[in-house]
């Protein structure tokens, strides 16, 4: 019988980590490192867009203060043109006329194009029979299109609703489409060897396979129904923060058109938010071919 050898001083006893390794159960050195190097990283990109942030504030600001007021004007006398359309409500009824238009418009093209996607993707021949007219469409601009709305359908509510749905629309439905394209064939031959009628594999299997690619059109669609809505008040009937900027822009307010042009700006950037968080929750279903 082999006897155990005797460890010699300062050599680890049997079943001992060996000298430097991580003690069992302690994170391994490289994801230690990179859990104490994260927070460093978003500080650093936290700094670099204020940085940036701050940078603009002061080109803004000395290029306004050295310019005539005709041209362009500062941040603050911006900012105090701002202050002054929400003090007397300007501001506030603008906004309700026009996001009234978008909100109406951008919901009809999410609820269109996700069911147009999803169509023209299991239909083949509705797909090659429509789709050369939806491309032409999707290519044509779309301003163009507004003076034959306005012929059509006049002044009013829901021609400028159809102009945000224009604009809105071919993002949720391309995206829509591909993804509803791009579903594994063994999937749909897995529900179809237990007989899944054809509303059960829109149910349980398009429709929750393509739900992230959904996603991305909307995230799309939320910025391009922002540009139809201003478009829309510029060309058919003056309204909201479309009438705001052509009013500024005749009496040559620089100020007022800065500060309407700001908040659209703002706006756009915080439906582009919202868009990219409703895309990452999403996203995480998303099959990686």
């Amino acid at each position: 019988m082999t006897q155990p050898r005797p460890s010699t001083p300062g050599s680890p006893a049997p079943g001992s980590p060996a000298p430097g390794s991580p003690a069992p159960g302690s994170p391994a050195p490289a994801a230690r490192r990179r859990r104490l190097r994260a927070p460093t990283g978003r500080w650093r990109a936290v700094l670099a867009y204020a940085v940036g942030l701050a940078g603009g504030v002061v080109v803004w600001q000395v290029l306004g203060s050295h310019s005539s007021s005709e041209v362009f004007v500062s941040l603050s006398a911006t900012l105090s043109r701002l202050g002054q359309l929400i003090s007397d409500g300007s501001l506030q009824s603008a906004l309700t006329a026009s996001f009234s238009v978008y909100a109406v418009g951008v919901a009809l093209a999410i609820v269109t194009g996700a069911a147009g996607g999803l169509l023209f993707a299991r239909r083949a021949l509705l797909r090659l029979a429509l789709e050369p007219y939806l491309i032409a469409l999707y290519a044509a601009p779309m301003v163009a299109l507004i003076p034959f709305l306005l012929a059509l359908m006049g002044f009013g509510f829901w021609p400028k609703v159809i102009v945000v749905w224009l604009f809105a629309y071919f993002p949720v439905q391309f995206n829509t489409q591909r993804g509803a394209q791009s579903i594994a064939p063994e999937l749909i031959d897995v529900a179809r060897s237990f007989r899944t009628r054809e509303r059960d594999i829109w149910l349980h299997v398009a429709i929750p396979y393509t739900l992230p690619y959904l996603m991305t059109g909307v995230r799309q669609a939320l910025a391009r129904g922002l540009v139809g809505m201003i478009a829309a008040e510029f060309f058919l009937s003056a309204t909201g923060l479309g009438s705001l900027l052509i009013i500024a822009s005749e009496r040559f307010d620089t100020a007022e058109m800065l500060a309407v042009t700001l908040v659209i700006t703002l706006v756009g950037v915080a439906l582009m938010a919202i868009g990219r968080l409703i895309e990452a929750r999403f996203a995480r279903w998303r099959v990686q071919q």
